[in-house]
């Protein structure tokens, strides 16, 4: 049964599991971009999404509460920084996880985890294609034709 079974534990104590996400987040907000297994990411990314949502209010609590989890000073200056200003207007899902082929030693199923507004290759691509939706359309009928039409209208109607 899975009573009260609310994260994947990924093998480890608790002690080991709460360092090792720290860690990781730490070094998410300071490389905007990691590799990882794919059960290390989405816990990741649960660990992470609520310090980030505590960022956009920059007090003396959130910041307190966010260095108990990072335990990293510059983390914390990162993280209530460019990370904080970025995601200012976003009201959720600051993170994205894009899966990897499997590792070739134990077969593990690999991820990228990195942070939405930080990849500057997929906001490219987004700016070219909003650039690209002008429709062009042709004009169907000439304005021979146009009077050629209303002609015919008007011949119908008498």
């Amino acid at each position: 049964m899975r009573h009260g079974k609310t994260h994947n534990h990924l093998g480890r104590t608790s002690s080991h599991r709460k360092a090792m996400l720290s860690n990781m987040a730490g070094s998410l907000i300071m490389h905007k971009r990691i590799t990882t297994t794919h059960a290390k990411a989405k816990e990741l990314r649960k660990y992470l999404e609520p310090l980030i949502t505590k960022a956009k209010d920059d007090s003396t609590h959130s910041r307190r509460i966010a260095f108990s989890y990072l335990k990293s000073k510059e983390a914390v200056k990162e993280l209530f920084g460019p990370v904080a200003q970025k995601v200012a207007d976003r009201p959720g899902g600051y993170t994205r996880i894009l899966k990897l082929m499997n590792r070739k030693g134990d077969n593990a199923e690999m991820s990228i985890i990195e942070l939405v507004d930080f990849n500057e290759a997929m906001l490219a691509e987004k700016a070219t294609k909003a650039a690209k939706k002008t429709t062009r359309r042709s004009r169907k009928t000439t304005k021979k034709e146009e009077g050629t039409e209303e002609t015919s209208t008007e011949n119908t109607e008498a």
